[in-house]
């Protein structure tokens, strides 16, 4: 049964609900077959390439709160994050342009390294001190998943590699209606937007396999 899940590296509430969803799907294994494919999604589509800014006053000015709210609501998500066994940095973090990283990203899916290089690529953009939005410490995680050096080098020398896949996957979830991430689209049949609860997630891979599955 496949699962499309819309997401963005720099989306929090992606890094926390791929873990849930991880989760659900770990509790059901002997019981579901799940197969995981990732999607492109670009929260900040217009930002340009090389612009990166502190994440703090960046949410400050994008949602009209104070600094020391948008700093509390970081510490709010490691704390979440740190429910889910995963690391998080509250402070110093950067965002930028992601759309380089999901060129890499579908150039690991090509290459059958999918769900590592995603998960480095989070770790790096949430747990790690060094920035992913530099070119050098995206080739430095993408080798470090399993992608050749030079595959990754090929992608950012050529601003159409890999584009058109992008933009398709972006069509798609907005013709599915999908104006955040994360997504998620089981079995082509449910929906599920945000970083719900594991059981939740669990619930609906049960009723899709379930309904999937002939009557004996």
């Amino acid at each position: 049964m496949r699962v499309d899940i819309w997401s963005d590296i720099a989306c929090p509430w992606c890094y926390v609900g791929k873990a849930r969803f991880d989760k659900a799907v770990a509790e059901l294994e002997g019981k579901v077959a799940v197969e995981v494919r990732h999607r492109s999604f670009e929260l900040d589509p217009d930002r340009e390439p090389g612009d990166v800014d502190a994440v703090v006053p960046m949410i400050a000015k994008k949602y009209g709160i104070s600094p020391a709210q948008a700093q509390a609501n970081e510490y709010k998500l490691g704390d979440l994050a740190k429910l889910e066994g995963l690391e998080y940095r509250t402070e110093g973090r950067d965002h930028g342009n992601t759309f380089d990283l999901h060129r890499v990203l579908h150039l690991a899916s090509e290459r059958g390294l999918e769900a590592p290089v995603w998960k480095a690529f989070y770790a790096a953009n949430f747990a790690d001190e060094a920035s992913i939005f530099q070119r050098d410490r995206v080739i430095e995680v993408a080798v470090g998943a399993g992608l050749a050096e030079a595959d990754v080098v090929a992608v950012l020398d050529d601003p159409e590699r890999y584009r058109e896949a992008v933009r398709a996957d972006e069509a798609e979830a907005a013709a599915l209606g999908a104006t955040g991430v994360p997504f998620f689209v089981i079995d082509e049949k449910y929906g599920v937007s945000g970083a719900q609860p594991t059981a939740l997630f669990a619930e609906v891979l049960e009723k899709a396999w379930d309904e999937r599955q002939p009557a004996t």
